[in-house]
């Protein structure tokens, strides 16, 4: 395939890996948050809204470390491993959101995390927020 169809489609393939792993990161992340995403969006929670975006901008950090990390010449032959180092390193990303919002979940004695976020407390939601941006930074250094 010549040029821009090919960049064209490469584009798409990863724009979709993209979505569908934001998708499903968040969808596993509102399963160790006792509040349903969804339904707390819809009540104007800013804490569950900052968490999302959080988990977003992280999983897209995450995602285009692991794309850069494939030198440009060796893109074309590349992209079936390119796709799926992509999809590991977002697996592992997920993971490492949910370890690191448990952790600060578990040793964090002053408040209940969880409870802050199902009451719409919008500092703790930048501070998850700043958990999964933050991990995803150190993730996307590993990866480059």
């Amino acid at each position: 395939m010549e040029g821009i169809l090919y960049d064209i489609l490469v584009v798409a393939i990863y724009s979709v890996i993209g979505i569908v792993m934001m998708l499903l990161g968040n969808f596993l992340i509102d399963l160790i948050v006792p509040c349903h995403f969804p339904t707390e969006i819809q009540k104007g929670n800013q804490a569950v809204g900052w968490l999302s975006a959080g988990s977003f901008i992280g999983m897209g950090v995450i995602l285009r470390s692991a794309i850069m990390s494939i030198p440009a010449e060796a893109v074309e032959e590349a992209l079936v491993s390119g796709i799926i180092s992509s999809v590991l390193y977002a697996i592992i990303g997920i993971v490492f959101f949910m370890i690191g919002y448990l952790a600060v979940s578990l040793f964090n004695k002053k408040y209940n995390l969880n409870e802050e976020i199902g009451k719409g407390n919008t500092a703790a939601g930048i501070m998850v927020f700043g958990i999964f941006v933050g991990l995803a930074v150190v993730i996307s250094g590993v990866i480059i």
